[in-house]
């Protein structure tokens, strides 16, 4: 039977260095596939030109169309894609993810049995300590599925137990406009938005994602301390906007983290040495986590070291989404 057309959105700012090898493993991906694609990059502001990148990478074996957007954030910058797709499947992919080869021949034999709705299975480059961090985040956050990867599914009442994101996601585009429709953030500024869990929550109530290791890809993180601390940062804050919800398995956490925060805070005021003493435990807990799940000893040293970083930078994020949602019940 012919495939559906496909449409790859991927929203891009200052990605110039990352896009031409994401590109480059798209081309690869397609190949054999079978799918008729087009390409949409959505330039959100980018001063590195990384449109420029797109179109001499792409010039010649795909089709290209480029959106220019002045800096609106992902979310817009993910619907403005959308607007201009024209495939009856889009995929969403960021510009730091590498399609597998064969990703996308797994799709196209699946997309035929009318499975039309998947989460990439996201493996995080791990050469430096960051990335290191990253990949275990998500597979000790989500270990029903990372213990044992295989092609499963999961819907609305087992959706928090399972990897997802925008990262790399294939929908059908109507689906996928209707999702965004009814996308509301927490937020007065979109840029802050959780651009994907509220999404794809909305996708998972109404039919089952997908997911497989054979439909999988390479994110490469950001691995210096500052863009780690920034990264970290933002998480925070988009992860309020996401799970700041009662049908959120992470709502409890959500509660619990500002009168604990604040009363580290104030201890710290009065007695300064509870900040390394708060910073050790965290360590040693995400450590002793680590051992308990049979991780490597350089993943349990990462956890002793990284996790305190990512905890304060995370928690200061979240801070600042709490900040957001004043602003908006005050007008200010």
């Amino acid at each position: 039977m012919p495939a559906p057309s496909l449409s790859v959105v991927i929203p891009v700012r200052n990605e110039a260095a990352h896009l031409a090898t994401t590109i480059e493993a798209l081309l690869s991906a397609l190949d054999g596939s079978g799918f008729d694609a087009e390409l949409v990059v959505v330039d959100d502001g980018s001063g590195d030109g990384s449109a420029e990148t797109a179109r001499a990478t792409a010039d010649g074996h795909l089709q290209l169309s480029v959106v220019r957007r002045e800096g609106e954030g992902r979310f817009e910058a993910r619907r403005a894609g959308l607007e201009a797709a024209t495939g009856e499947l889009v995929l969403l992919l960021d510009a730091r993810v590498r399609l597998e080869p064969g990703a996308l021949r797994f799709l196209r034999s699946r997309v035929n049995a009318g499975e039309t709705v998947w989460n990439g299975h996201v493996q995080v480059e791990s050469e430096s300590p960051f990335g290191v961090f990253w990949s275990l985040l998500a597979e000790l956050a989500w270990r029903d599925y990372f213990d044992d990867p295989r092609t499963t599914s999961f819907g609305a009442e087992d959706f928090d137990r399972f990897p997802k994101g925008t990262t790399c996601f294939v929908a059908p585009r109507e689906l996928l406009r209707s999702a965004f429709s009814t996308f509301t953030t927490h937020y007065r500024d979109a840029r802050l938005a959780n651009d994907d869990t509220p999404i794809l929550r909305t996708v998972a109530a109404r039919t089952r994602i997908w997911i497989s290791p054979r439909f999988a890809c390479r994110y490469a993180p950001r691995t210096t301390l500052g863009r780690f601390l920034r990264h970290s940062v933002h998480r925070g804050v988009v992860f309020l906007d996401g799970h700041g919800t009662p049908e959120s398995r992470f709502f409890p956490a959500v509660v619990v983290f500002f009168p604990l925060s604040l009363a580290l805070a104030l201890g710290a005021f009065r007695r300064p040495a509870v900040v390394p003493a708060a910073a050790a435990g965290c360590g040693v807990a995400a450590a002793a986590y680590g051992l308990l799940a049979r991780r490597s000893r350089r993943e349990i040293a990462v956890l002793a070291v990284v996790t305190p970083l990512y905890a304060a930078a995370h928690g200061i994020g979240m801070w600042r989404g709490a900040l957001e949602l004043l602003r908006g019940a005050t007008g200010r």
